[in-house]
């Protein structure tokens, strides 16, 4: 599960960076639903292993780019 939940944080953050482009910032109603999915397998693996840094670096990922992504959705009035 962090395994999982590091990969997706990995993607959301990289789609966090494309939605900071300009006029692509409506690329964040897809990205945040799916850093939200990240953020709960990264918890999961973290409840469950002893191996914590790849669910630590996918929390950390996932939070990044949903407060952030959320931060730009409002600076955009949630379209651009």
């Amino acid at each position: 599960m962090s395994i999982a939940g590091f990969v997706i944080g990995v993607l959301v953050f990289l789609g966090f960076l494309l939605g900071l482009i300009p006029f692509l910032g409506w690329f964040n109603w897809l990205n945040i639903p799916l850093a939200i999915i990240g953020l709960v397998f990264s918890a999961i693996g973290l409840s469950r292993n002893k191996d914590r840094g790849l669910a630590i670096a996918g929390i950390t990922l996932c939070s990044i780019a949903i407060l952030v992504g959320t931060g730009r959705l409002n600076l955009g009035c949630g379209i651009i």
